[in-house]
């Protein structure tokens, strides 16, 4: 069988975990509380969770969404309709977009995937007006991203070198401390960090299991934002 690296996978990321990043993006854009009307920024967009959130519950002016992958970016374009929506593909690191250009820059699902993450967090805060608003979230990977904490545990149990590849060991970054941390040495103001649950339902068995046959790793029902 193929072999297909699932950040170019859109219709495998899907179950994997866009389908539950969907629902926490409503609850993230609660929390925010932005007002209508303003130019929003996503970066590491992907399937276009987020982006789509925006789009339906924030009267957003515009939002301009960028990923790495110019599969997930293809991916999101196709499914996203909306004038007030772009998609192009770029770094989180080097952000293409003059300086001051949002009122809100957002990552959803992203932070911890990026080489230097407190380099997409200035790049964020830059990009973002004076008073704007940078906020992200990322799955709870140790603790209460349920689903993947069975996973890692049962792999852990089975086979003793699945340790380092633990994702609640390698992404240290997802947990209140060092996620407010993060934001904090990117000179911004106000930080907090709220975690945000939802609960996952599968059909059966095979709704579970079926997203890790696919090269995907884990879904999960808690993350933090910041």
């Amino acid at each position: 069988m193929e072999r297909k690296d699932v950040w170019a996978a859109g219709d495998l990321y899907e179950p994997y975990v866009g389908r539950w990043s969907r629902l926490v993006a409503r609850e993230f854009l609660t929390w925010l509380a932005v007002p209508v009307n303003r130019d929003w920024l996503d970066v590491g967009c992907g399937t276009g969770a987020l982006t789509q959130a925006i789009l339906e519950t924030a009267t957003p002016h515009a939002v301009r969404s960028i990923d790495a992958s110019a599969e997930f970016i293809e991916y999101a374009r196709a499914r996203i309709a909306n004038p007030l929506a772009s998609f192009e593909v770029g770094d989180a690191r080097s952000l293409p977009m003059d300086r001051a250009s949002f009122d809100v820059a957002v990552a959803a699902l992203v932070l911890n995937f990026v080489p230097e993450p407190s380099a997409a967090v200035a790049e964020m805060s830059r990009a973002v007006r004076p008073g704007g608003i940078v906020a992200a979230y990322v799955w709870d990977y140790a603790e209460k991203m349920e689903l993947m904490r069975y996973f890692w545990d049962a792999a852990v149990a089975l086979d003793p070198a699945a340790f380092d590849l633990d994702e609640g060991r390698r992404f240290s970054i997802c947990a209140r401390k060092p996620l407010a941390e993060l934001f904090a040495k990117a000179g911004l103001h106000a930080v907090d960090v709220w975690p945000i649950d939802v609960s996952t339902r599968f059909g059966d068995f095979d709704d579970y299991w079926s997203p890790f046959l696919g090269g995907a790793r884990a879904c999960a029902r808690l993350r933090y934002v910041a």
